[in-house]
């Protein structure tokens, strides 16, 4: 029997609850989700790649997706899960950022981190969380779309705090420790990586010296500068050599690359192998991370 999906529609805003389980992960794979802002929550057991980098659940967790991500449910667990999708018309994290403060956190953060894990009390509260929201969308009520709206915020807001705690619990002890800062950065690059591939272009932003800059994130345990903003250049390579029919030299050019040769050279220095390497082998089935 077909699962039943839920869903609240008004003009341009759409906000939806799916199961996720053996019967409907095919589905979820087609792109009919794509456009959307999507929130999944799986139980133990699940197997999903999100951006060439695969997740196993050993716990239940939740997973926050932007819509220039890619996700594969590669292997269903034992129980059913929940997918959450919704559009920038009926919330848009960066419009209401000071409600959340989650942006460069659970989306588009330095670490291309999109889990967070969760134990028992945690999922007891995203269980209720997910049970309100369905019983929300199966009558129509008044104020229906301001209160999915106020569900998913508490939604939102609880996995900022789990995933700052887990993904940045290094961070919070480290000498230095500042997350405003690492959030900054995260969305300076997510926002600029096409025009600017110089540390000297962030720092000067940042109203700092390209130094300054390495310093506080070495001080914060992270990567140099250079190589974040390259990882996310390379990442957007990934996506566009594979779910696209862009040329090499096409992708180039749209990251702001002028020479064709030199970016397939970065490319390959990061990854292994060359643009048409990695799109042959990936094409016949292989993973990368």
């Amino acid at each position: 029997m077909d699962k039943p999906m839920y869903v609240f529609e008004s003009i341009y805003k759409k906000l939806g609850l799916q199961f996720v389980d053996q019967q409907t992960m095919q589905e979820i794979e087609t792109g009919k989700y794509k456009p959307y802002i999507k929130v999944l929550y799986l139980p133990v057991g699940y197997t999903v790649t999100i951006d060439f980098r695969q997740f196993v659940t050993d716990t239940p967790s939740l997973f926050f997706i932007n819509s220039n991500q890619h996700l594969s449910i590669d292997k269903p667990g034992a129980h059913e899960g929940y997918l959450i999708h919704y559009n920038r018309d009926f919330y848009c994290v960066q419009i209401h950022d000071v409600e959340v403060a989650c942006d460069g956190l659970l989306f588009n953060n330095l670490q291309n981190m999109p889990m967070t894990r969760l134990n028992g009390d945690n999922s007891s509260i995203v269980d209720n969380i997910f049970r309100s929201i369905k019983e929300e969308l199966r009558t129509v009520q008044a104020q229906q779309e301001e209160m999915l709206r106020i569900y998913l915020k508490q939604l939102i807001i609880f996995a900022t705090r789990l995933w700052s705690a887990q993904q940045l619990g290094d961070l919070t002890n480290a000498p230095d420790p500042d997350t405003g800062f690492f959030r900054r950065f995260s969305l300076l690059v997510e926002t600029h990586y096409k025009e600017k591939h110089a540390v000297a272009d962030y720092a000067g932003i940042m109203g700092m010296a390209p130094k300054t800059l390495t310093q506080k994130l070495r001080r914060m345990n992270l990567a140099h500068p250079n190589e974040v903003i390259k990882d996310r250049i390379i990442l957007e390579a990934k996506r566009l050599l594979i779910h696209t029919a862009m040329s090499a030299k096409q992708i180039a050019y749209h990251l702001g690359y002028d020479d064709p040769a030199y970016f397939n050279r970065l490319f390959t220095s990061k990854t292994g192998e060359n643009t048409s390497d990695f799109r042959k082998k990936y094409n016949k089935g292989k993973m990368y991370n």
